[in-house]
């Protein structure tokens, strides 16, 4: 069982900064890790994604302001989110994929108001 746990959410005005991040107990370097997220009603949206030979890719809504990066040494995987918009609000959640199995983190709620 993969436990992943999400922090860095919070309250930021449109234009600014937030890193998330995902930690596990578990060595994530061989699973492919992504960031979702979700608002209520809603089906969750690929924000990007990070394969386990170092390729990424990013959800076109947020192409460019978004980088997904891994520390290996911290079992932790990032998402750097800059130029924050108010529809980039809603609750963002860590996915880890390995062997046919899916992992999920309780998500991290990020809203983006002035």
């Amino acid at each position: 069982q993969v436990q992943l746990v999400e922090s860095g959410g919070g309250l930021v005005q449109p234009g600014g900064s937030l890193r998330l991040s995902c930690t596990s107990a578990t060595d994530l370097s061989f699973y492919t890790m992504k960031w979702y997220r979700q608002l209520p009603g809603e089906q969750r949206e690929l924000v990007a994604g990070s394969g386990s030979g170092g390729s990424t890719d990013y959800g076109y809504s947020v192409k460019g302001r978004v980088t997904i990066s891994r520390d290996p040494t911290k079992k932790t995987v990032y998402l750097q989110m800059n130029n924050l918009k108010p529809e980039d609000s809603a609750t963002y959640y860590c996915n880890a994929v390995f062997g046919g199995f899916s992992y999920w983190g309780q998500g991290t709620q990020v809203t983006v108001s002035s």
